[in-house]
C-alpha cells in the first residue's frame, strides 16, 4: 500500500485533527483526550507542524514540532502506529521535518525520549542527534537530544 505524505503549517481546528490524537494514544500509549488538550494548548501558544503520513486514507505516523526560540526549533511528538513499524515512515517524516528546519534558518533541533522507546533513541542517533542531558520528571528518566544543522 502506497504512502502519502502530507505536511501542515500549523494544526488544523477542523475534523481532520481528530486522526492525530487519536494516533499519538495509540502510539505512546496514552489518553487520546490528553494529547488533543495539550496539542490544542501548544498550538495557542505558537503555530505547531506537523508532517504525516496515510496508508489508505488512515493517518498511520506523525511528526509534530514548533519554534522552541529563535533559531531553534524542538520536535514535541510522533511516532508510527504498532502495525506500520519496520517500514522507513519515521524515518521518512524526520528527514521532511530535518530539511524543513534547515530551509527555514534553523540551526538546531532538540528533542526528548524515554530510554523504553528505544526505535526512537536509535532513530535519532542515527540521524546526528547528541545526547545533551537528562530530565527527571514524573515518567522517568527522559534522555534530551540535540541536533546542529551545518
Amino acid at each position: 500500500m502506497s504512502v502519502e505524505y502530507i505536511f501542515w503549517a500549523e494544526l488544523p481546528t477542523d475534523a481532520s485533527f481528530d486522526a492525530l490524537p487519536q494516533l499519538l494514544a495509540e502510539v505512546l500509549e496514552d489518553d487520546a483526550a490528553g494529547f488533543a488538550a495539550d496539542l490544542r494548548y501548544q498550538q495557542s501558544k505558537q503555530p505547531v507542524q506537523a508532517w504525516l503520513a496515510f496508508a489508505g486514507g488512515k493517518l498511520v505516523a506523525c511528526k509534530l514540532g514548533y519554534e522552541r526560540k529563535p533559531g531553534n526549533y524542538y520536535s514535541w511528538l510522533g511516532g508510527v502506529h504498532p502495525a506500520r513499524r519496520g517500514q522507513g515512515l519515521g524515518a521518512e517524516l524526520m528527514r521532511r521535518q530535518h530539511a524543513w528546519c534547515t530551509a527555514n534558518g534553523y540551526r538546531s533541533i532538540r528533542t526528548q525520549t524515554f530510554n523504553r522507546w528505544r526505535a526512537m533513541l536509535i532513530l535519532n542517533l542515527r540521524f546526528g542527534f547528541d545526547i545533551v542531558g537528562t530530565v527527571q520528571g514524573g515518567r522517568g528518566l527522559t534522555l534530551v537530544l540535540e541536533k546542529q544543522f551545518l
